[in-house]
């Protein structure tokens, strides 16, 4: 009987030779885990093939990766125990959420205008830098800016709060600024190419909906635009999962009162950001410097919420 052979790499799987090795390595795949978890449609359109050449490729990137197969419950204990936490700048915010941001998770930050999301983005940007016994990730972190709203001045502060270096802490965020949703979406891909070369531990949109909302009006566009969004936020999990890193992002709220609820505050994107998700937490303004974050979803931890502060050295406990 014929020995398997022994797949290592992209270009070791059936039907890829080196020109569409190459083609797929300059699109962001470079290895078997990041095939395995791509639609074939992805991959055809990266490398220039047919869609079921494509997904015969996927197919053998899963098998081989060892992806897609069931396993056991204390299997993906022990892959949790890979999951690190990382600190909001507010220890009660923190224990609201188990410990911190979790990596391999989408957490999501909703509310109005002033209601601080933009501050803890500029304040998790500064904590992913830090060592892991400050409850940082000692990583690096990668923005994705759609509305302008990147201060590095406000960097500076929160650092210097820190007892952190402004300067080194500011080399390590790598910042783009997105002018619509196709550029929001790209963005996300340039994200894997720079994480090979830098420890990519956060990436953080801010916010997440707002080029959507603009360019996908009335209900005629409803469809599209709920399919990008489920694709851009998908995209987001896999950086997630493949570099262990936290995703942050925040949302717009509508003006509209909600059908059922009557919350004139419910958050864009309907479902699909709501499912998508790993944590939801809603903030509104409180007195002066005071903000109210509650957890509305989380797949294991109970509704709640807290009083934290946003103040010139940045987020603290209210």
């Amino acid at each position: 009987m014929a020995k398997e052979k022994k797949v290592e790499s992209i270009e070791d799987l059936p039907g890829v030779g080196p020109a569409i090795a190459e083609k797929l390595r300059d699109a962001g795949f470079t290895d078997l885990i990041t095939l395995a978890v791509t639609p074939p449609a992805d991959i055809a359109v990266a490398a220039e093939i047919g869609e079921a050449q494509a997904k015969k490729i996927v197919e053998a990137a899963r098998k081989f990766a060892d992806v897609g197969n069931f396993v056991t419950g204390d299997v993906v204990l022990e892959r949790r125990q890979h999951i690190s936490k990382l600190t909001t700048g507010s220890q009660a915010l923190d224990n609201l959420l188990g410990g911190g941001l979790e990596t391999q998770a989408i957490t999501e930050l909703f509310g109005p205008f002033g209601s601080g999301k933009t501050q803890i983005i500029h304040q998790l940007l500064v904590n992913v830098t830090m060592p892991e016994e400050r409850k940082g990730l000692n990583g690096e972190a990668i923005l994705i800016d759609t509305e302008n709203t990147f201060r590095p001045e406000r960097i500076e502060q929160m650092s210097l709060a820190l007892n952190l270096d402004p300067k080194e802490v500011l080399k390590k965020i790598h910042v783009a600024r997105a002018y619509n949703s196709s550029h929001q979406m790209l963005l996300v891909e340039k994200a894997f190419e720079t994480a090979k070369q830098n420890p990519i531990r956060l990436i953080a949109v801010d916010s997440l909906t707002a080029h959507f909302r603009v360019e996908y009006t009335g209900r005629g566009a409803l469809a599209e635009r709920q399919q990008m969004l489920n694709r851009h936020m998908h995209d987001l999990l896999r950086f997630a999962d493949i570099y262990n890193a936290v995703v942050a992002v925040t949302n717009q709220v509508s003006a509209r009162p909600d059908v059922f609820f009557g919350d004139p505050n419910q958050p864009i994107g309907g479902n699909i950001v709501g499912h998508t998700a790993t944590f939801r937490i809603s903030l509104r303004r409180s007195k002066g410097d005071k903000r109210i974050a509650r957890l509305i979803d989380s797949p294991s931890l109970p509704e709640g919420e807290v009083v934290i502060v946003i103040n010139s050295e940045g987020v603290r406990d209210g």
